[in-house]
C-alpha cells in the first residue's frame, strides 16, 4: 500500500498552521464513493495519545469526502460537548459524541451519563463500558494496573445496571468496549431487560470472540463492529471478516474506520481501502451499503440512507 502525504491547512484566528498528515493511495481508492457513509469510531485530538487531525480536521475531511455522519471517540474525555463545537465549525455534516466509562470519568459513572445527555446541541449517542481500563483487556495483558470491573461473580454490578437504565430511558447506544466476550453476552441479556434496544460488540475480531459467541451476539440482535484499523495494522484479515458475513449476514454488522493514530492514514482513505478491499473480495454493493451506511446510522438515531 502506497502513502502519501497531504498538507492541510488550519486557520485558527488568525493564525494560520500547517501540517502534513499520511493517507493512503489505493490505487482505485480515489473513485470510490463514501457518499452517505457513516464512522462510528473516529479518534482525533486533543487527546493524550498522538492523533494525526483534531475534531475539526477530522470532520472537515470527511465532509469533503461525502460523508453521512462521524462519531468520535476519545478513550478519556466526554466528546458530546466537542461534537457540538465541530458542528458549528463544519456544516454540511452530522458529528456526534459519547462517553468511555474508563477510570479518566470515574468508570462505572452513571452520573457522567446523565450529564452528557443533558448537555447542549443533543450529540452525546453512546456510552462505551471500558476501553483500556476494562477488566478483561487488563488482566489478560498481564498488567497488574488497576481495573474497571463490570460484573462480580458474573452478576452486573449496581452501577451497572444504573448505566444500563440510563442508556434504555434516553435511547443511547451501547457499546461494549473492551469487555471479553463473555462478559458481552452476559450484559446484552441484562441490557435487554433494562429496556436497551441498541447494542454494539466494539471491534468483535479483537476481543477474541468465537464463531459460536458470535453467533450467540447475532441472534440477541447485537451489531458487531468491524473496522479497519485491525486489517491496516492489528493482525485481522479481509478474509476473517468476509467469512463472518456469509455466516451471519451484513446486517449483523458495523463497518468503522478506528482510525485517527498519528502516522496512520486519515479516515477517509482508510475508508476507501476498506471498501476496495471488500469489493475484491466479493462483498456486494448492497452488503457495503447496509454496513457502512444503514446499521450505523440507525444506531445513532438518524433517519434511514
Amino acid at each position: 500500500m502506497e502513502r502519501i502525504g497531504l498538507t492541510t491547512l488550519v486557520v485558527v484566528g488568525s493564525l494560520a498552521v500547517s501540517f502534513s498528515v499520511l493517507a493512503s493511495n489505493g490505487g482505485q481508492g480515489d473513485e470510490i464513493s463514501l457518499s452517505g457513509v457513516v464512522d462510528l469510531h473516529v479518534h482525533a485530538g486533543p487527546d493524550s495519545r498522538p492523533r494525526s487531525v483534531d475534531d475539526f480536521q477530522a470532520a472537515s475531511l470527511a465532509k469533503e469526502a461525502g460523508m453521512r455522519a462521524i462519531l468520535l471517540k476519545n478513550h478519556f474525555t466526554m466528546t458530546a460537548d466537542r461534537a457540538a463545537l465541530a458542528m458549528r465549525q463544519v456544516e454540511g455534516i452530522e458529528i456526534f459524541g459519547g462517553v468511555v466509562l474508563n477510570r479518566a470519568v470515574g468508570g462505572i459513572n452513571p452520573e457522567a451519563v446523565r450529564q452528557m445527555v443533558q448537555f447542549s446541541g443533543d450529540r452525546g449517542k453512546v456510552v462505551w463500558l471500558p476501553t483500556f481500563d476494562a477488566e478483561y483487556y487488563v488482566t489478560s495483558s498481564g498488567s497488574d494496573e488497576p481495573f474497571v470491573a463490570v460484573l462480580k461473580e458474573g452478576v452486573p454490578l449496581p452501577e451497572v445496571v444504573e448505566v444500563l437504565e440510563l442508556i434504555g430511558e434516553h435511547d443511547l447506544l451501547l457499546a461494549m468496549g473492551h469487555s471479553s466476550p463473555g462478559e458481552v453476552l452476559r450484559l446484552i441479556a441484562e441490557a435487554k431487560i433494562r429496556g436497551v434496544r441498541k447494542i454494539l460488540v466494539t471491534h468483535v475480531f479483537s476481543q477474541q470472540a468465537t464463531a459460536e459467541q458470535m453467533r450467540e451476539m447475532a441472534s440477541e440482535g447485537a451489531l458487531m463492529e468491524i473496522d479497519w484499523l485491525a486489517v491496516y495494522s492489528g493482525g485481522r484479515t479481509i478474509d476473517e471478516y468476509v467469512s463472518a458475513i456469509r455466516e451471519y449476514g451484513a446486517e449483523s454488522f458495523v463497518m468503522s474506520s478506528d482510525l485517527g493514530q498519528l502516522g496512520n492514514p486519515v479516515h477517509p482513505a482508510g475508508w476507501r481501502d476498506y471498501i476496495e478491499a471488500f469489493q475484491n473480495a466479493g462483498v456486494s454493493a448492497e452488503e457495503i451499503d447496509v454496513m457502512a451506511r444503514r446499521n450505523p446510522a440507525r444506531l445513532i438515531g438518524l433517519e434511514p440512507w
